[in-house]
C-alpha cells in the first residue's frame, strides 16, 4: 500500500509539470507519431494485399492443380478433365451439368495509360459457366463472350490502368485478333483481369493441358468426399486445396516480402523514435534531479520512481500511437498502391490499429528504462547539497 501511495504521488509530480517540460513532451509524441504512421501505413499495404486475394474466397470451392506446381502452371489434360467431371461432391446446375471451371492462363502485353509503359500480366482462359457460382463477378458494359469466338471480357480496373480495352477495341494475341466485348466488377478486386474461352484461347497456343480447375461442391461438407475420390482414381495425379488454402499459396511470396518490407521500415522507424525518447527523457530527468534526491531523502523508494518514470514514458507514447494510426487511416486507408504490378487498396484495420499502439508502448517502456534507473540512482547528497 506504501509503495502504490508513492508511484501514485510521484507519478501526479510528473505529470502535472508537462507543461513546463513541453519541448521535450512534444519530441516524444512528435517521435512516436512518426514511427506508428509509417509502420501502420507499411502494414496497410499488406492487409489491403490479402483483403483482396481473400475478398472472394468461398468455402465451397476447391482448385485442383497439377501435383506439385505452383498455382495457374499445371499440366492438367484433357482425360483428367473428363475424370474430374465424375467425382463425387460436385454441384450440378439447373441442366445438370457439374460446375466445373476450367482455366488456362497465358501473359499477355498492356501499356498503362499515363506512363504508356508497358506490362505483361495473365490473360485468364476460362469455361463460359464460371459466371453462374460467382455473384460478385457482374457486368457494367457489354455480355459475355462467345465460345468458340476469340472475344474479351476486362475487368473495370483494366480500363482505368491501360489502354487497349474499351468495348470494340481489338487486341493482337498470338497473332490473331481479339475484340473486347464486356467490361465486368469482380467484388472489391482493383487488379486488372482478363477472361477469354479457354478452348479458344488453348487452339491457338496449341496448347492440350489446362493450368488449373476449380470445383464448385455441393457444400464445404463434401471436401473430404471429393478429395478422397481424387486419391482413390489412378488417372489423377493431383493436389486438392481449399480455394484460401490455394490464395495463400499463390500470393505466398508477394505477402511475405510486403511484410519484410513494412516490418524493416516500421523498425528502423521505431529505433529512432526511441532514441528520440531517451534523450528527451533523460533532459527531464536531469532538470528534476533535485527534487527526486529530494523525494529519496524523504523517504520515497527507489522502486516506486522507477515505475513512475516508466509509467510516464508510456503515457507520453500513447498520444503519439493514436495520432498516428489516426493519420495513416486518413491519408493511407484506400490508397490504391501497385507493388510489383499487383494492384490493390490499402487497408488500415483495427488490428494494425491496435499494433500500432502496442508498438508505440513498447517504445515508451524500453525509452523510459535507463532514464528510469538513472532517477533511481540520483544520490542524496544532491538534495542536501541544493538546500
Amino acid at each position: 500500500m506504501k509503495f502504490t501511495r508513492q508511484f501514485l504521488a510521484i507519478l501526479r509530480v510528473n505529470l502535472s509539470g508537462v507543461t513546463q517540460r513541453m519541448g521535450s513532451v512534444l519530441t516524444i509524441i512528435i517521435g512516436v507519431t512518426c514511427a506508428v504512421g509509417v509502420l501502420v501505413s507499411m502494414l496497410a499495404m499488406g492487409a489491403g494485399a490479402r483483403q483482396q486475394e481473400m475478398g472472394n474466397v468461398r468455402a465451397d470451392a476447391v482448385v485442383l492443380n497439377t501435383a506439385g506446381a505452383q498455382f495457374g502452371q499445371g499440366n492438367i489434360s484433357r482425360d483428367e478433365a473428363a475424370a474430374i467431371l465424375d467425382l463425387p461432391g460436385i454441384r450440378r446446375d439447373a441442366n445438370g451439368e457439374p460446375v466445373v471451371v476450367f482455366q488456362s492462363i497465358v501473359p499477355i502485353e498492356g501499356r498503362r495509360r499515363v506512363t504508356g509503359n508497358r506490362i505483361f500480366f495473365p490473360l485468364i482462359g476460362i469455361t463460359p459457366n464460371v459466371t453462374r457460382d460467382r455473384p460478385e463477378i457482374h457486368f457494367t458494359r457489354g455480355r459475355m463472350f462467345q465460345q468458340g469466338l476469340h472475344e474479351l471480357i476486362a475487368s473495370n480496373p483494366c480500363t482505368r490502368q491501360f489502354t487497349g480495352f474499351e468495348i470494340g477495341d481489338r487486341s493482337p494475341i498470338h497473332g490473331s485478333d481479339w475484340t473486347i466485348v464486356g467490361h465486368f466488377e469482380q467484388g472489391q478486386a482493383q487488379q486488372c483481369v482478363v477472361y477469354a474461352d479457354v478452348d479458344s484461347l488453348m487452339s491457338i497456343f496449341s496448347r492440350n493441358t489446362y493450368s488449373s480447375v476449380t470445383v464448385m461442391l455441393r457444400s464445404p461438407a463434401h471436401f473430404d468426399a471429393f478429395r478422397n475420390g481424387v486419391m482413390a482414381n489412378p488417372r489423377l495425379h493431383l493436389d486438392v486445396r481449399h480455394e484460401s488454402e490455394a490464395l495463400e499459396d499463390a500470393f505466398k511470396q508477394l505477402n511475405a516480402i510486403l511484410s519484410f518490407v513494412s516490418l524493416f521500415v516500421g523498425t528502423i522507424m521505431a529505433i529512432a523514435a526511441t532514441l528520440g525518447a531517451v534523450n528527451s527523457l533523460y533532459a527531464i530527468v536531469d532538470s528534476r534531479r533535485r527534487e527526486l534526491a529530494t523525494l529519496r531523502a524523504i523517504g520515497f523508494g527507489s522502486g516506486a520512481i522507477v515505475i513512475s518514470i516508466l509509467c510516464e514514458s508510456i503515457l507520453l507514447a500513447l498520444p503519439g500511437a493514436l495520432l498516428g494510426s489516426a493519420l495513416a487511416w486518413v491519408f493511407f486507408n484506400g490508397l490504391s498502391a501497385s507493388p510489383f504490378g499487383y494492384t490493390f487498396q490499402l487497408a488500415v484495420t483495427p488490428s494494425l490499429a491496435v499494433l500500432g499502439i502496442v508498438w508505440a508502448l513498447g517504445m515508451g517502456l524500453v525509452g523510459g528504462l535507463l532514464p528510469a534507473l538513472r532517477a533511481a540512482r540520483i544520490p542524496v547528497t544532491t538534495a542536501l547539497r541544493a538546500t
